[in-house]
């Protein structure tokens, strides 16, 4: 038996069959077979060799394309740059639900798409970007200049703030301008002819003579629904019957001014005030006034030396007998808010001032000018007016002050040492609140279900939003780090119920589909009256007697120029969008205005508009706005030709 089963496969026969078995696994390896690949691309750009653009994309000449991935982590990230920049556009209003919909997902990636096509096509034609091209585009950003030049120093600052190297930006940059440098060049190279000039002008002086009827709104309609019409409005709609994604948190708060703490003790209030009593009360006040030589703290070398040479004549100028420093400091001090005022300051105290001039001011006599004075805003020239005693103070005058400031200093160290004895706790065991709160002698406090957007008390707080629908808190059930309600105000939460969003049961939306149901019918009711009419000018009837019919007045308006409201933007848009009336014929129309009232019209006349009543500046601009228009036409086609050109797929499901 072993012996007939040898001999058959050791013939001619197993060696042709092992032969068409071995070429497979010659071109695609046995690991193939051996080991599943788990794709991580959100999308695939595959373009043909630029020198055989229509070569076939299945092996081998597939192994002559050119391939570019998106991967599923650059999309993300874009995704959230996105994200948490329209939460700062849109603050309180910012809809989470709204952004995270497929079609913004699409038009993310569709973006990201078009930008690696264009750098693909770039590459592919040969564009390249020279580093002096790299190093004036970085010179010309204003984020790194400083009195309009380029400053190394803050350039340096700019990158080490958001951890990144400067060849990594710079290689952002090239690839930037090498993306934009193909559809910016359609985009420059675009004009517009005369005759086209003189088109648009036409159209856009053109005026209407338009007669108008304004149906009011119907009454709602208030009929019976039927549950077969229930059903069916819930088929076609019952994606839009959907509970939001909510959660139930519970959490311990610590809060600063709720924190009990003992009252002063009298000793050590009175040891406080001998301390600090010749700091306490009116300490000395001094009459000041100043002149101004303003630089910034960051400005080059020869910048801070101009300013101070400036200030150094100025101060020369005031130290003069006789030289008058209220007008010197209104013709030359860069404080606006004394400067009219010939430099006034008023009385300034002790820890009103930046330390340097303050130092100077109450080392000076009274009538001596000094200066100038180095500070963070510039260089000042100081006039000193008058020098006002200080105050005996008692500790009776002080008692409530000190008190006051020392149960201040309690509840910020009892509220610091309560917080770090809660997060030590909480560390010990991440998933669990109770324990900690109840060693702390805290309560465990609760609240939900509330959506991604928000609910009341710390619900309402855009970073307890945050946590508590992030994944490790939701998947993993961890309690948070502390989140900062407010100053000396701080909160930990954990979820304790997640529910995802799901589309609602007919029983739960049935009255939101009645309403519905009942709002489409009295649309379509109001839409079938102005139809109705709109039949009836086609007819032949005057927009006057169809109007007087129903008891209302037709509007004649002569002249209608594009843009005007009359009586809504909307209604002249329509009117607009007709065609020209035949000879003695008039074009009807009707449009729903957002009041849910309809206004039918009939169009009897277009007037062109005189393109040679447009000025030269009028065409000029005109000329620029049309031809970055046909530009940015040109770079979208030219964009959507190369997409054309490649072969892209779209992992929809790891979007």
């Amino acid at each position: 038996m072993l012996q007939k089963l040898r001999d058959k496969t050791s013939g001619w026969i197993a060696s042709v069959i092992f032969g068409l078995l071995l070429i497979p696994f010659s071109f695609f390896g046995v690991e193939q077979y051996m080991h599943s690949k788990t794709e991580t691309w959100s999308a695939k750009i595959e373009a043909p060799p630029t020198w055989w653009s229509s070569a076939p994309n299945w092996w081998p000449a597939s192994l002559l394309w050119t391939r570019e991935e998106i991967s599923n982590q650059e999309f993300r990230q874009r995704f959230e740059r996105e994200r948490q920049a329209q939460r700062q556009e849109l603050g309180a209003a910012y809809d989470p639900r709204a952004f995270e919909t497929p079609d913004t997902k699409r038009r993310i990636i569709d973006e990201m798409i078009d930008q690696r096509v264009m750098q693909m096509a770039a590459t592919r034609a040969g564009v390249s970007i020279s580093d002096a091209q790299v190093q004036s585009a970085i010179a010309s950003m204003p984020v790194f200049q400083v009195d309009g030049r380029f400053n190394k120093e803050r350039y340096q600052f700019a990158l080490a703030s958001q951890q990144m190297a400067p060849s990594g930006f710079e290689k952002e940059v090239r690839d930037g301008l090498q993306v934009d440098l193909l559809p910016s060049g359609l985009n420059d190279s675009s004009f517009v002819t005369a005759s086209e000039m003189d088109r648009v002008l036409k159209l856009l002086a053109e005026q209407r003579t338009v007669s108008y009827v304004q149906l009011p709104a119907p009454a709602p309609d208030m009929g019976p629904v039927k549950g077969a019409e229930i059903d069916a409005w819930y088929r076609t709609h019952h994606s839009e019957f959907r509970a939001p994604e909510t959660v139930s948190i519970e959490y311990v708060e610590v809060d600063a001014s709720a924190l009990n703490v003992p009252p002063a003790d009298e000793a050590a209030l009175r040891a406080r005030f001998e301390q600090e009593k010749d700091k306490l009360g009116a300490q000395g006040e001094r009459l000041v006034s100043h002149i101004l030589v303003a630089v910034p703290a960051d400005a080059s070398v020869a910048a801070q030396k101009a300013a101070e040479d400036k200030a150094t004549k100025l101060a020369a100028e005031a130290k003069q007998p006789g030289a008058d420093f209220a007008a010197l400091a209104r013709a030359n001090s860069d404080d606006t808010g004394s400067k009219a005022n010939g430099g006034d300051l008023g009385d300034v105290a002790r820890g009103t001032q930046p330390k340097a001039f303050e130092d100077a001011v109450f080392a000076m006599q009274a009538g001596e000018v000094r200066g100038p004075i180095k500070t963070e805003y510039g260089w000042h020239v100081i006039q000193l007016r008058e020098v006002k005693t200080a105050a005996a103070v008692t500790f009776e005058d002080m008692r409530e002050k000190l008190a006051a400031e020392q149960a201040t200093a309690d509840r910020e160290r009892a509220f610091n040492e309560l917080t770090t004895k809660l997060v030590d706790l909480v560390n010990k065991n991440p998933t669990a609140l109770a324990p900690a709160a109840k060693d702390t002698n805290l309560p465990v406090q609760t609240l939900g279900p509330f959506p991604r957007e928000g609910g009341t008390g710390i619900a309402s707080n855009v970073a307890v939003q945050r946590a508590a629908f992030s994944d490790s808190m939701i998947q993993d059930g961890l309690v948070s780090d502390t989140i900062e309600i407010a100053p000396d105000h701080v909160v930990m939460l954990r979820v304790t119920q997640h529910t995802p969003a799901r589309e609602l049961p007919v029983a739960q939306v049935r009255e939101r589909i009645v309403a519905e149901i009942r709002g489409e019918r009295t649309r379509k009711a109001a839409q079938a009256a102005a139809d109705a009419m709109v039949a009836q000018l086609k007819a032949g009837t005057p927009i006057a007697q169809a109007a007087a019919a129903k008891g209302l007045v037709a509007v004649d308006l002569p002249t209608v120029p594009r843009g005007a409201p009359l009586p809504a933007r909307e209604a002249t848009q329509a009117y607009f969008s007709v065609p020209s009336p035949a000879a003695g014929k008039v074009s009807p129309g009707s449009v729903r205005l957002q009041d849910g009232s309809f206004v039918v019209f009939a169009v009897s006349k277009v007037t062109e508009g005189d393109p040679s009543k447009a000025t030269a500046q009028e065409r000029d601009a005109l000329r620029r706005q049309l031809a970055q228009a046909g530009g940015n036409d040109d770079a979208r086609a030219f964009v959507a030709a190369m997409r054309r050109a490649m072969k892209i797929d779209v992992a929809e499901d790891r979007l």
